[in-house]
């Protein structure tokens, strides 16, 4: 048992230091599609990440040993410490989908702001080009962010890819709207570009008002689902510290049973309430490939 644990920490070890360095190694099949891959990097991208995918799930994995071996050595049982090792592992995929969730919101949040910054910009006698690329100087926090990149790109592809870009980096029903009404402007302008903006304006805002009211009323259910789910395996923790008759019992092979079927049925129960508890996707009309304007430049 000793040796096996000290093999468990040697390996975190070394995964640690290979994920600090960015030199960890390649987990999983090497013969991945690049679509998958592209997905994975996007979703590293939308939470504010530089990480690579192969880097995520080393950290993840490093979490993981990590975490079995102290609750291991905690609980004296390796099949009472496994459930919730592999709980801890998910953990920063837990910590990354919800930094991705907010910053996503912020974006959503901040599109009225900046779509007044553009209207102001243009009124004053400035061109489009110029009033979006002040949305990464000027404009809200969260549009600086995904239109940091977009004044170089746009000298460098041209305004349209520039903009599905972004787009795409974004991979939100709402800015993919905002966006598609600012390429459709920028290649037949026109003297309606004004109102144009302000009815978007008046649309996002109501969007952004019902957006927050579903989030407000999902959070407490989020809330004591994950305190449902957590609360067996810290009692269960509690148990095996204290008198051996517990840690005995989970030490045998009817333990170990319960151990596993609980932690199958509270796996089930985890997805299940996140499957119920989530609030249905709006579709991307105006996904990857649908822009009426030029070829995409990636």
């Amino acid at each position: 048992m000793r040796l096996l644990a000290a093999l468990l920490t040697a390996t975190a070890v070394y995964l640690a230091v290979g994920f600090a360095t960015g030199n960890a190694p390649a987990l999983g099949t090497p013969r991945r599609s690049r679509s998958r891959v592209a997905k994975q990097q996007l979703w590293l991208i939308q939470a504010g990440s530089d990480l690579s995918p192969r880097q995520f799930v080393a950290g993840s994995v490093v979490a993981g040993l990590l975490g079995f071996a102290a609750l291991w050595v905690i609980a004296g049982t390796w099949w009472v410490a496994l459930i919730p090792a592999i709980a801890v592992a998910f953990v920063p995929y837990a910590y990354f989908s919800r930094h991705r969730t907010r910053r996503m919101a912020a974006v959503q949040k901040a599109w009225p702001d900046g779509l007044r910054e553009i209207l102001a910009h243009v009124n004053s006698g400035a061109t489009l080009l110029v009033a979006i690329e002040a949305l990464a100087s000027r404009g809200p926090e969260a549009l600086r962010d995904a239109f940091e990149r977009f004044p170089a790109q746009a000298r460098m592809f041209g305004v349209v890819p520039a903009l599905e870009i972004v787009k795409e980096e974004l991979s939100d029903p709402s800015s993919d709207k905002v966006i598609e009404v600012l390429i459709l402007a920028n290649q037949f302008g026109g003297n309606n570009l004004q109102l144009v903006l302000r009815d978007l304006i008046e649309a996002m805002s109501a969007d952004e008002l019902t957006a927050e009211q579903i989030r407000t009323a999902g959070f407490e259910q989020r809330l004591e689902g994950l305190v449902v789910a957590l609360a067996p395996w810290l009692i269960l923790l509690f148990l095996a510290t204290v008198p051996p008759t517990y840690r005995d019992f989970y030490r045998t092979s009817t333990g170990r049973f319960v151990v596993l079927v609980a932690g199958v049925w509270a796996g089930f129960g985890w997805v299940l309430m996140r499957v119920l508890s989530r609030p249905p996707a709006e579709i991307r009309v105006f996904g990857a490939g649908s822009s009426s304007g030029s070829g995409r430049a990636r």
